[in-house]
Order: C-alpha cells, then structure tokens, then sequence
C-alpha cells in the first residue's frame, strides 16, 4: 500500500510501543514481585503521530533526545511497523538512519558497499555502475579493501552516506548525518544534501542543529515524548525548541560539538 501520486509519505495516528526491563538481583526481583510490584515497564516512543509530506517537500524532523525522532524515521523506512496506525510511503526509499547500519564486521568496504546497495535497492549492475562514484566519495583509500571492523566511527559515516546519496530515490532519510566525521567531509555532505534537495526528492532529515535544518528545510516538525508538538515554519519551529542557532560559523558551516573521528581516520 503507498501514498498518492503527489503524496511522499502518510503517517495516520502512528503508536509505537517499546518495553525496557531493568536487571535488577534476584531479591530484588523477588522482593518486587512478593509486593506486587511489576519488574518490567512498558513506554510510548510514538503516540498518535499524524502529518503528511508532500512530493519534493524537505522536512526538518526536530526534537530533544527521547522525543522519538530516530523511531519515526526507522517506520517510515520500513525497518520498524507501527503498533497502532499505518506509514504509507511512494517509491524507492534510501538514505542512512544510523553510521555502520547494515555493514558486516568482518567484510570488506568493497563488499559492504554491494551489500548495502543491495539493501537499499540497488541491483549488482547498477552498483557496478556507480561503484567508482561511491567509493570516491567515502574516500577511506586503501582501507577500501579492509574488513570494516577496523574502521572509525568516521570511516563508517563516509561508507555508509556514500552508498545512501547514490541510491536512485523518491525519499531520503538521514538521521544526524553530519554528527560524525571530519568537518571537511561534513561539508561535502552539506552539499550532497543540497543538490538532493534540488532535484525534487523528498527529503526527511532529523537533526539537533537549528543552522542546517534553516539551510537544508522548508519546513519542520517537532517532536516532543512522542506527539507532534509543532509542524510548520522552521524558523518558529526553532523559536518553539528555544534553539539559538549558536551552532553556526560565519561562513554558513555548522559547528558540531563533538568531533569524534579519530586518529586512524584523520590520516585518510
């Protein structure tokens, strides 16, 4: 079942439901359960999430952590179902919802790089086609060919988006992208996200920072415990997380806070 033709995505009264359990001791355990007291709890990261995104519309998915932004994105790309409502979406849907997701430890980049096509779509022969393109653009160098067990978090960030942003898509997902890797390559991703943006694909794009949602977005929407607490403008959306933009260099280029590439990246 997909959206309209003019419709990207349709989330219709969404609820996801998760349990977490504590690991307490065994008198405690026990303890809790001679008074009654349940050892386990149950929490809403979505409860009745509604929106629609249109054909081409870039969308600025905000929040604090917690609010469920990384949920919302893992059913709308299909790799979580709702518990209660439905996610409709059209056509191929790509993009990098977390660094290293769908990578095999002991294989190679080269081979991670079909394998991940291929989970995003992609035929062998397209990503033969695309393959130098892709690899031109992680520009991890000789460690192409090294089990990606031994990469960075960095490294990881490149493989990964490289692979996303080559997809042929109707909707790309990127789930705070920019968070790892170097500042240059962060700025080639800044750039990547621009021209997709331009093309017409619809674009869903969570992130904490105020300046790259006001660069890459036309419009926002905010998450708060799992409600939708605002959909709109993406200035007042900011103005409604009492963001400050503080996140911004004088030149347009966002400033992360955490710079967690390490050395071993940093020498490619």
């Amino acid at each position: 079942m997909t959206a309209s033709t003019t419709t990207s995505i349709v989330v219709d009264n969404v609820s996801k439901t998760f349990r977490y359990q504590a690991h307490p001791t065994l008198k405690k355990v026990l303890q809790s359960r001679l008074r009654g007291q349940r050892t386990s709890e149950t929490f809403k990261a979505l409860d009745g999430v509604s929106f629609e995104v249109q054909q081409g519309e870039s969308i600025g998915l905000m929040g604090l952590n917690g609010s469920g932004k990384s949920t919302l994105l893992k059913l709308v790309s299909g790799v979580m179902r709702p518990d209660q409502g439905q996610v409709l979406t059209r056509g191929r849907i790509s993009g990098l919802i977390a660094t290293g997701a769908g990578f095999h430890n002991e294989l190679t980049g080269r081979d991670n790089i079909y394998m991940n096509a291929a989970m995003l779509g992609m035929s062998k022969e397209e990503t033969d086609a695309k393959f130098d393109d892709i690899a031109g653009f992680a520009d991890v160098g000789r460690f192409l060919d090294t089990p990606v067990g031994n990469y960075s978090s960095g490294m990881f960030a490149r493989l990964g988006f490289s692979v996303a942003v080559h997809v042929d898509c109707d909707i790309f997902i990127a789930d705070e992208v920019l968070a790892v890797g170097d500042r240059p390559f962060k700025r080639k991703c800044l750039k990547r996200m621009k021209e997709i943006r331009e093309s017409g694909i619809t674009m869903f794009y969570v992130s904490h920072s105020a300046g790259s949602v006001k660069r890459m977005c036309d419009r926002a929407i905010v998450l708060e415990k799992g409600r939708v607490g605002f959909d709109g403008d993406v200035e007042e959306a900011i103005k409604f997380l009492h963001y400050d933009g503080d996140d911004e260099e004088p030149d347009g280029e966002e400033v992360e806070e955490d710079e967690r590439d390490d050395a071993l990246a940093s020498d490619i």
